[in-house]
């Protein structure tokens, strides 16, 4: 049985599962890729079906971070 190899989605997709999930800034620095990119991606995640919540910071100069809602980003 051979492992598929791990794709760039998919990791973004497994920050995304945390508890805490995953900001921007995170998700850049796990793929190599730019800010415009990394929503990008997300943005075709969303059309595949994907929920994602994207939850504002407590903080005034806080970044946000972004989220996979509960029984989604389960598809290949």
């Amino acid at each position: 049985m051979s492992k598929r190899k791990q794709t760039k989605i998919d990791k973004v997709q497994a920050l995304l599962r945390r508890p805490s999930g995953a900001s921007l800034e995170a998700l850049c620095k796990a793929t190599g890729w730019q800010p415009h990119s990394v929503r990008a991606a997300l943005s075709g995640l969303r059309k595949k079906g994907v929920t994602i919540e994207r939850r504002a910071s407590d903080k005034p100069d806080g970044s946000s971070t972004y989220h996979l809602t509960v029984g989604t980003g389960e598809e290949s």
